[in-house]
């Protein structure tokens, strides 16, 4: 996704101060596209925009969202000053000023000099006889594209308009908020990405969204896409690729407190306690009045306290009864950092049922373990979780959350028919989210594991486990193959890659590959399917029991005619194509269906890989094991064979490459 540049300038040719004429046209050719596009833009003119309409629809629109503006403020043009006071007035930042001088003139025009832009930073490029003066134009071409560099670099933090500089307290809209009521293209192109972009949330698949989050219209719109594409991840419980999402949304704004937030989940997922909890100090120093900032706080200090006398998930220690308990019971100092930040984030909100529920139940923990108890505070904070749950319920009786949260309540304080009825109910609001569930489990085997209520527990849990039962888990792949591979040359192919006599020796090294990694029923194969190393895959794959998904990038038809036909014996292919669509358990994923046109500039089959690379790592960089039957020459390009080989030996290393040169 590039950065949106708009140029707000002059059309055609217009009387410069002296009177000669300025060809902006070739100043927008031969200076500032050049330039912007060094920068690495897309740049846009209202004048250029070929649709019907009225075209100032499109100009507004572009003026709003791009993440830069370039304005030319060379002469007292009416539209461009009235465009630069629009942008000023609504975004605070990504603006860069610019004007010609002529030596001809003797002076720089008065426009230049206008007081309400005088003390701005502006790049004086050179003209001559009204056009850009060749002696000087790459240098002012270097130079612009610089600055518009620097700008998009700083556009997050420095405060460009004067409007937003003089009034330190006023908050720039919103970008959603800047979607003209109009139809555009802007609007058209962001309502069909976010169309996708919730479909893919829906139906769980961080592949789609990871692919999707890069390719965005524009920056500000990236910021949100790559805090998705990290809460998918970090639902599918990989906060390692998570983090690396809110990171690359932090970069967009350092300032964003959902990314910061999810930040410091992660980081608390991924055991790196002491760096969660410098995360955690910031947030809370920066939003005191913040209660999910708190709330995040004391859910590293939770997980530092249960760190320190919990084994790890699948640790094999025998501990006697009890053990847990007495060990958990020297840790009340631990427990008592934890306690504080969740009552901190309750008293700033106290209809923060979460933050409150986690107070109340570390707070009878630490009396069941024999640490300090103030009974006054236990009942005051008891009455106000109490009011919290019950206002959570009436506002959205079907809530998952205030479910669960009314059934700890009743855990902790209330009797087994309390217990079992509001477990019961909690689990019916699931509504099938086998996470959410999940989740709530994990925190009962906590309490199980210190003794805490027995039978009480007990009951709870086998209402969440009987749940769970009902629903089939989502399926989770202990390994994931992802494979690319040549087709079989065409009968007419020059120079040859994997010719069809090769065939037999392929398809015995890519079984060999699949079975030294000992694959088989519980794995999962990603891959298109195009006649020779694809198919060769898929039916070694399918004869040893491996779940097999195929993602193509055009129709089933299309590509039939363009990846299997041409092949030497195609019919034969075509068959066999036939064959191993009949054994899927699923369809296969089309590109155009699932992610949308393909953005400009990119091709279909790069784009593929992408989405197939971003889909399996998505179930884990350690769980991803990447074959290839290719034959080592370059020319792939972008998203081709070498640029998937690369992406997974930089996270895993885990690379079966089957070279057609050595097959025999």
């Amino acid at each position: 996704m590039k950065p949106h540049a708009f140029i707000a300038m002059p059309f055609g040719s217009k009387p410069g101060p002296a009177g000669q004429a300025i060809d902006f046209n070739r100043v927008l050719d031969e200076l500032i596209r050049p330039a912007l596009e060094a920068a690495g833009c897309e740049v846009f003119r209202a004048d250029e925009e070929m649709r019907a309409g009225d075209i100032r629809v499109d100009m507004f629109q572009e003026l709003l969202v791009a993440d830069l503006v370039v304005a030319d403020l060379t002469l007292a043009n009416a539209n461009v000053w009235y465009e630069l006071g629009v942008r000023h007035a609504l975004r605070a930042r990504g603006v860069v000023l610019m004007y010609g001088a002529d030596a001809g003139w003797g002076h720089d025009a008065d426009s230049a000099k206008a007081f309400d832009t005088y003390t701005e930073r502006k790049l004086r490029y050179h003209l001559a006889s009204g056009v850009p003066d060749p002696a000087t134009l790459q240098a002012d071409v270097e130079r612009l594209a610089t600055m518009a560099r620097e700008t998009l670099a700083t556009s997050t933090r420095r405060k460009v308009s004067p409007v937003y500089a003089l009034l330190p307290h006023l908050q720039q809209p919103q970008w959603h908020k800047l979607l003209l009521a109009d139809a555009n293209e802007f609007s058209d192109t962001y309502n069909d990405w976010a169309r996708r972009m919730e479909v893919a949330r829906q139906r769980n698949r961080p592949g789609d969204i990871m692919t999707l989050a890069n390719e965005t219209p524009t920056r500000a719109l990236a910021l949100e896409a790559k805090r998705e594409a990290g809460n998918s991840l970090l639902k599918l419980q990989q906060a390692g690729l998570a983090l690396e999402q809110f990171d690359a949304a932090l970069a967009i704004d350092p300032e964003d407190l959902q990314a910061r937030q999810k930040k410091a989940t992660c980081l608390g997922r991924l055991g790196r306690f002491e760096e969660a909890r410098e995360w955690t100090q910031a947030l809370t120093h920066d939003h005191p009045s913040d209660a999910e900032c708190w709330a995040l706080a004391g859910r590293v200090e939770k997980d530092g306290w249960i760190g320190r006398w919990h084994p790890a998930p699948g640790a094999a220690v025998a501990l006697a009864p009890g053990a847990l308990k007495d060990a958990a019971a020297l840790e009340d100092a631990s427990l008592g950092d934890a306690i504080s930040p969740y009552r901190s984030a309750f008293m700033a909100d106290p209809s923060h049922h979460y933050s409150g529920i986690n107070a109340l139940m570390l707070t009878v923990l630490r009396v069941h373990l024999g640490g300090d108890a103030n009974t006054a505070q236990t009942e005051a904070l008891l009455g106000g979780v109490r009011w919290a749950v019950a206002s959570a319920l009436a506002h959205a009786p079907r809530d998952y959350w205030a479910r669960a949260s009314q059934a700890m309540l009743s855990l902790l304080c209330f009797d087994a028919g309390a217990v079992q009825r509001d477990f019961r109910a909690a689990a019916a609001a699931a509504d099938r989210d086998w996470f959410a569930l999940d989740s709530s489990l994990q925190s009962l085997a906590l309490l199980r594991d210190v003794g805490f209520r027995p039978a009480e527990t007990a009951l709870a849990i086998d209402v969440v486990e009987r749940e769970i039962k009902r629903l089939a888990p989502p399926f989770v792949p202990r390994q994931v193959l992802l494979f690319s591979g040549h087709m079989v040359d065409a009968p007419d192919r020059a120079d040859p890659r994997f010719p069809a006599a090769l065939e037999s020796a392929a398809a015995r090294e890519i079984g060999a590959a699949i079975d030294s990694l000992g694959a088989g029923n519980g794995d999962l194969a990603l891959c298109q399917c195009a006649a020779g190393g694809d198919i060769l895959f898929l039916e070694a794959a399918q004869a040893r029991g491996i779940r097999c998904q195929i993602m193509l990038p055009s129709n089933e038809p299309e590509y039939i005619q363009r990846s299997i036909l041409p092949s030497a014996d195609g019919a034969s292919w075509r068959e066999r194509w036939f064959a191993v669509r009949a054994r899927l358990p699923d369809p296969p994923r089309l590109m155009p269906e699932d992610l949308g046109p393909n953005p400009r500039g990119l091709s279909a089959y790069e784009r593929c890989n992408d989405w197939l690379t971003n889909t399996a790592l998505a179930w884990g960089p350690d769980k991803t094991r990447f074959l290839c039957l290719w034959n080592g020459a370059g020319g792939d390009g972008p998203g081709g064979t070498q640029h998937m080989m690369d992406e997974v030996k930089r996270r895993t290393g885990r690379v079966k490459w089957i070279d057609t040169r050595t097959l025999s």
